[in-house]
């Protein structure tokens, strides 16, 4: 296990990893503002609600198919700058979203934020890394994380209500000023140093069994979570018996319960890869069979939808930490193949979903989706079997970088 330590002292360190964790929180912001703008956007426009809704699924698509020909294109360009600049044209393109006088103009926007986005997640996992020393990167992803989580239940809710106080052209400025803000600091703060120098480009665990294993439990874990996600309000609606007024704290939990995990997790992330994932992935299935099971309660429905958002926090975290351990390509274009397929999991969540509520009703969405996750974890449990166990071969690698230092 290499012994690289961190390329910048630790407070400096950590007051960017702030900053990338709040450009984090405003690209899933803005990804998701349509829709939760919808109903403003739409006479603003002139368009259906439904074309509106289409800024959302555009989006997500050149996300899927941009982020490994840009890792490819970008590869040795350093960090700094690459970074810096997904930010900036974000700002950019949010700002000439908020203005633009049609929808035509609104959708090229969205599409450039996007591909701003595709490049962002490439680079921010194995830049970010960097900054730490091996020991201590776990915990870095883990709280990188906590601006995805806090993203869905307090940017889009604040954006939208900023929205219904002014209009949605405000809520746009608003996050490209703010994106304009990282670009800033990034530029000032992050060092210039090729991405090969910076200490997590290549994983220290290098293995194609492995990365292919947990290239198929990402998929199937964010196509179980996703299923729920895209139609909780509906089933807190439709089964659980709560009211459109209540959505918006019952939310708030799930994003509050979300933080917490995402901060516990990054307590065990670094000594144990696997453990924490086969912990998390079975409150996630416990989550959503009880919300099967028990969703008419209110009670009952609280409890497992908090549950769900303290198990989901730790996906996002302990799949980037996997990756810049096993990538047997790079950590960065590793990364780009999980982002890829972290999307492709929403957008097949969704569409599962959809099939379901469509088919079936929303009831059986979290016992479908619990069934997805637990597939999930006997994937990673089959993985453990035929390979070496990861958090052996962590502790052993630590072992081995502790030993040599002592001995020189």
């Amino acid at each position: 296990m290499p012994a690289s330590g961190p390329t910048v002292d630790p407070r400096r360190a950590t007051i960017i990893l702030v900053a990338l964790a709040a450009s984090t929180f405003l690209f899933v912001t803005v990804e998701s503002l349509p829709a939760g703008l919808l109903t403003l956007m739409a006479p603003d426009l002139d368009r259906p609600t439904s074309q509106i809704g289409l800024l959302v699924t555009a989006y997500a698509l050149v996300v899927l198919v941009a982020s490994v020909p840009l890792a490819h294109v970008t590869r040795n360009i350093p960090r700094r700058w690459v970074l810096s600049t997904c930010a900036g044209i974000a700002a950019v393109a949010t700002l000439w979203a908020a203005v633009t006088p049609s929808y035509e103009q609104l959708m090229v926007a969205r599409v450039v934020t996007a591909l701003a986005q595709a490049l962002f997640w490439v680079a921010v996992v194995p830049a970010t890394a960097g900054l730490f020393p091996p020991g201590a990167r776990g915990k870095a992803m883990a709280r990188l994380a906590i601006g995805n989580s806090l993203a869905p239940v307090l940017g889009v809710p604040a954006g939208t209500w900023l929205g219904e106080l002014t209009s949605w052209r405000v809520t746009f400025v608003a996050v490209a000023v703010l994106s304009t803000v990282i670009t800033v600091i990034v530029i000032a703060l992050f060092p210039s140093v090729a991405p090969s120098a910076g200490g997590a480009s290549e994983a220290p665990f290098p293995s194609t069994r492995r990365f292919v294993f947990l290239m198929v439990i990402t998929v199937l874990v964010v196509t179980g979570a996703f299923g729920v996600i895209t139609f909780v309000t509906q089933y807190l609606q439709d089964v659980t018996g709560y009211t459109q007024s209540d959505i918006p704290a019952l939310l708030l939990l799930q994003g509050g319960a979300g933080v917490v995990g995402a901060v516990v997790v990054g307590r065990f992330l670094d000594r144990r890869p696997v453990g924490a994932f086969l912990v998390g992935a079975c409150v996630l299935v416990v989550a959503l069979a009880g919300l099967w099971v028990v969703g008419e309660s209110k009670v009952g429905a609280v409890l497992c939808l908090a549950a769900f958002g303290f198990a989901f926090s730790t996906v996002p975290p302990v799949l980037s930490h996997r990756v810049l351990l096993v990538s047997p390509r790079g950590t960065t274009m590793g990364q780009a193949i999980a982002s890829s397929l972290f999307n492709l999991g929403i957008a097949a969540g969704s569409g599962l979903g959809a099939l379901l509520v469509a088919a079936v009703d929303v009831r059986t969405v979290p016992l479908v989706s619990a069934g997805v996750v637990l597939l999930a974890l006997l994937v990673a449990l089959l993985e453990e079997r035929v390979c070496e166990p990861l958090d052996s071969v962590v502790r052993r690698g630590v072992e081995e970088v502790v030993g040599g230092r002592s001995a020189t």
